[in-house]
């Protein structure tokens, strides 16, 4: 396991320093880690990458190369590089489970504990969350664009770095996608590794007959076979055919498939279909790859394409179209005497004003169809009574106003660690993936459209907006 204590921005180092010099290293901290704007206008986007979070903060263990490090920049104090060599991680951590759906402004993870610690592990919480989140994100849009039809991850050799790669794939999971191309997701995930031939493989036979049929021979009961190197209705599908009759079926077997990589995906798919049925192959699956993402595949739907399933690369794996996931972390509370004092960040944009306090995040469902119907933000030791009607409010234009009735409310925020012991197992990925299924199903369709998504709401309480009303106020300068 790497050690990756050391990847943090250099000012949660400075800020630390200044801190332990100031006689602060023991004040208590409240950190909130949210997000402002939903990648590619999406209507909802989707929490991952905890466990990977959870890793980090395990091994969070400076090093005496590192101390060494520190002490030769000469700006750092003795007794704060001798606290960070015999640092006990102690915060506590809470946390919205991966694969649930996510909106603006509500706390994902929120951070309490000795404010050099909670301040330095801001980039790892940030890096971890930021990233799966995203690329989870992506893949949900592109499986739903696929209606039912399985999509595979194909993009390991365009991710940023290999890490983006490994947990690339496991984001791509959690948001639907069938399996990925990158091998060390299956060994180190379980997530089905798969994929068949490259072009080179067909360059590197005399014929591209020869190729497929040695191929056939290798992997006679799984045979898939790229059929664009040269040309797919003249060379790629006569070949295929012709293999399929000459090495799959004598031995007993069917073909899987054939795939197409490039071209004019919506005709060659449907004369493919056309030729393969005619040749006695209508069980054979016909998959489609080349720069896809969720509006070139709703496309080819709308466009009757005969595509059985989708190999989906850079356009997922990058996020190409959005490529940021714009998640913060900024202090929300101190303790003073052990009283908790809500601070506020302001700002003359206003989406850049902050929820101050230590906070909870509760989620409405209607018990008569189990759609999620509102999120509200409470001060942390408020409880929401659903068996008692609710009144939610619009923060901004507070005189849109509903009282909810016949209601199942649900704490989002899980606790992970407990003064620095984890509290929290993570579950397998199948089962988050799974959970990310059923969990969206709870959306309403108008909030799950590609154009103009239905707003979902995010309010805060009564005592909390009022709160922050009162901190507003107090920050007015005349």
């Amino acid at each position: 396991m790497r050690n990756l204590t050391m990847l943090s921005d250099f000012y949660e180092l400075t800020m630390g320093n200044s801190y332990y010099t100031s006689g602060m290293k023991d004040k208590i901290g409240y950190f909130d880690m949210f997000f402002r704007t939903l990648p590619d206008k999406s209507g909802f986007a989707i929490m991952a990458g905890v466990e990977q979070l959870i890793e980090y903060i395990k091994n969070l263990k400076f090093q005496e190369d590192d101390i060494e490090y520190l002490r030769e920049k000469g700006i750092f104090d003795e007794g704060f590089l001798d606290y960070l060599k015999n640092m006990e991680f102690t915060c506590d951590i809470w946390a919205i489970k991966e694969g649930t759906p996510i909106f603006p402004y509500e706390p994902m993870i929120i951070v309490r504990g000795p404010i050099i610690q909670a301040q330095f592990i801001e980039t790892m919480v940030l890096l971890s969350i930021n990233h799966q989140s995203l690329i989870a994100t992506k893949a949900n849009r592109i499986v739903r664009a696929a209606e039912g039809r399985p999509i595979m991850e194909f993009g390991s050799r365009r991710a940023q770095g290999y890490d983006g790669a490994i947990f690339g794939a496991r984001a791509s999971f959690i948001g639907g996608c069938a399996g990925t191309a990158c091998t060390i997701a299956e060994s180190r995930y379980g997530i089905p590794a798969m994929g068949t031939m490259a072009h080179s493989w067909v360059q590197a036979f005399p014929t591209e007959l020869e190729a497929f049929k040695t191929y056939a021979k290798t992997y006679p009961k799984n045979c898939l076979l790229l059929v664009d190197t040269y040309n797919v209705i003249k060379s790629g599908i006569p070949n295929a055919i012709k293999t399929f009759r000459e090495e799959i079926l004598p031995r007993g077997f069917r073909p899987s498939g054939i795939r197409i990589d490039s071209g004019d995906i919506a005709y060659l798919s449907k004369k493919a279909r056309e030729m393969l049925d005619e040749a006695g192959f209508e069980d054979c699956k016909i998959v489609a790859s080349s720069s896809l993402d969720e509006y070139i595949i709703r496309d080819l739907l709308t466009q009757k394409a005969k595509v059985d399933s989708f190999g989906v690369g850079e356009r997922l794996i990058t996020s190409k179209s959005n490529p940021v996931f714009d998640g913060v972390y900024k202090l929300t509370a101190i303790e003073e005497d052990g009283n908790i004092i809500p601070k506020i960040k302001l700002s003359e944009n206003p989406e850049k004003i902050t929820n101050p306090g230590f906070k909870q995040l509760y989620r409405l469902f209607d018990k008569n169809n189990g759609k999620a119907l509102v999120d509200i933000i409470t001060k942390h030791d408020e409880v929401i009574d659903d068996s008692k009607p609710y009144d939610v409010f619009d923060p901004t234009y507070t005189w849109k106003r509903k009282r909810m009735k016949n209601f199942q409310a649900e704490k989002l925020l899980v606790q992970i660690f407990d003064k620095g012991k984890c509290v929290y197992e993570s579950p397998d990925v199948h089962e988050i993936k799974e959970y990310c299924k059923t969990q969206v199903d709870t959306l309403w369709e108008e909030i799950l459209r590609f154009e103009n998504p239905h707003k979902y709401y995010v309010d805060l309480s009564q005592d909390l907006w009022s709160q922050k009303q009162k901190l507003l106020n107090e920050y007015v300068i005349e």
